[in-house]
């Protein structure tokens, strides 16, 4: 894309200055997080489906891509409560949480003592910790019973990573409290959640399931904190029907017409009627009559076009192969191909990114200054498909006042968020071009007809942005519009993207409120 840069997402081809290594900022910290996940994403793309983690994580620590190394108390710089990781090691990359394993030390240097401080602890709901309380927690002790097979049960003792639990109780110091968490939708591993700062206000002695002596340590959340895991128990408890959830006012705004109901919410007004009636539609309708065909189409056998193989027809139009990863774009860039509807291959064929259905629950909820809203009861991983924008394909705007507009015209920010190729051991012409294709012209309405797209919002600092899809239908060539999640975005966090502007200047007044707020867009 052409146009404005925007400066808060500032993308650092080359290696981090030692003083950011040791102390970081939110820029700093958003930039890693991409880069890192980018890495990750095309090691997975190249093959390398089972290392691509360790080889993201060893390559960046030998090229010391990371920052808050110095250790320290309380909130970590660029780090904000509530923030998500996908990985142990991206906790690490940030500064957030270092140690391989549940507890990270810290000496206290010239305070005429040698015992090690606790400075934060990971609670993966193992070691028989009690992790419902939103706004406590008890922390299980470490040895004694079963982590090596060889050894045999016995009473935890004071010593090893008890020893800075202790101290930091003592001390009365703050600790950061990182929560794992399983999610259904996530079949390997846990996501992990910074729910803030804690303090160790008691520690006890009990037997655990085995009859043999635990430590106990309680933490309690400290007052005046953004909610992280409180939000995290309420999804659970709205999915399973357990509670209502606050301020509903239509369960399903799709009536049906999506896998997952869509709810509408208000808890900032006592309006009850919900967005104005439109047509909810999960696609955008190009109008294409049956032709002789004049592009190819693949001819993979059913359920083959996701192979490393390279034979697909479609596959091959992508820079670098299959273009997504588990759901996932690897790569934003002029144009992504899609198999189309007359390809052989099946509806579950893995180059279809697009074409499926919602994979997160979402709400339309009411904002406090920007109308309604869209947002997900789900944590959403860096480069996961949202949703398309559906509409009604139009040729050029018209005198009515609409809202719903999605036009490829505009000028957008332009922001970096491909992976860099001496990052996965290739050559740096490989660099795969993030700018749209100037020749592309595409406008969409959704003001009578629509999904969840149309409540995205504007914001200057989005978190989200769109790519132009490809796939042949009936013969020719027909556009569509994917959004993409720019970085791992929280449950119940707006989803928002840039709308973009006229050449010259917007003519809206912005109220995203971000920090690089341009004031005006459209």
């Amino acid at each position: 894309m052409s146009g404005r840069r925007n400066e808060s997402i500032p993308y650092f081809l080359g290696g981090i200055s030692e003083k950011d290594q040791e102390t970081g900022n939110h820029a700093l910290v958003t930039s890693l997080m991409t880069r890192f996940d980018a890495t990750r994403r095309r090691l997975s793309q190249s093959g390398n489906v089972h290392g691509e983690v360790a080889t993201a994580i060893s390559n960046f620590k030998r090229l010391k891509l990371c920052t808050n190394t110095r250790k320290r108390f309380g909130s970590v710089p660029g780090v904000d409560v509530g923030d998500i990781f996908f990985i142990w090691g991206e906790m690490g990359l940030v500064g957030l949480h270092s140690a391989p394993v549940g507890v990270e030390l810290i000496g206290v240097e010239g305070s005429g003592e040698n015992t090690p401080i606790a400075v934060s602890v990971v609670s993966s709901g193992e070691n028989a910790d009690k992790t419902d309380d939103p706004d406590s927690l008890i922390f299980t002790g470490f040895g004694g019973t079963t982590k090596f097979h060889d050894h045999q049960p016995s009473d935890q003792k004071l010593e090893g990573l008890n020893i800075p639990l202790e101290a930091a109780l003592r001390k009365r110091s703050a600790v950061r409290v990182i929560r794992g968490m399983k999610v259904e939708k996530r079949t390997n591993g846990k996501i992990y959640v910074y729910d803030g700062i804690y303090i160790i206000t008691s520690m006890w002695e009990e037997k655990g399931q085995n009859g043999f002596k635990v430590f106990k340590f309680k933490l309690v959340r400290q007052p005046h904190q953004k909610h992280a895991f409180g939000i995290w128990k309420s999804v659970q408890q709205w999915k399973n029907g357990l509670t209502t959830r606050p301020g509903l006012i239509l369960e399903d705004l799709s009536n049906g017409a999506e896998n997952l109901k869509v709810s509408v919410v208000n808890e900032v007004d006592e309006e009850k009627n919900g967005p104005a009636l439109f047509t909810y539609v999960t696609s955008l309708k190009h109008a294409v009559i049956n032709i002789q065909p004049l592009v190819d189409r693949c001819t993979c056998p059913q359920g083959s076009c996701a192979s490393r193989s390279g034979n697909c027809a479609c596959v091959q139009r992508n820079v670098g192969g299959l273009p997504c990863v588990e759901n996932a774009l690897v790569t934003r860039g002029p144009m992504v191909f899609e198999c189309g509807g007359s390809c052989a291959c099946s509806d579950k064929c893995k180059n279809k990114m697009i074409q499926t259905e919602l994979n997160f629950s979402f709400e339309v909820f009411k904002t406090m200054h920007c109308g309604w809203g869209l947002r997900s009861w789900d944590p959403i991983r860096a480069g996961s498909f949202i949703c398309e924008f559906a509409g009604d394909k139009i040729i050029e705007k018209g005198e009515e006042e609409d809202d719903y507009i999605f036009d490829t015209s505009m000028v957008y920010n332009s922001f970096k968020w491909n992976y860099e190729p001496e990052l996965v051991g290739e050559d740096a012409s490989n660099k795969v071009s993030e700018a749209i294709r100037v020749n592309l012209s595409l406008l969409i309405s959704a003001k009578k007809s629509g999904n969840v797209a149309r409540f995205m919002n504007h914001s200057c600092s989005p978190n989200v942005f769109w790519q132009p899809i490809a796939r042949e239908q009936n013969g020719l060539w027909c556009i569509y519009i994917g959004f993409f999640a720019m970085k791992h975005i929280p449950p119940l966090t707006e989803l928002t993207y840039d709308y973009g502007a006229s050449p010259g200047v917007g003519k809206k007044i912005c109220l995203c409120r971000s920090k690089t707020c341009c004031g005006l867009f459209g």
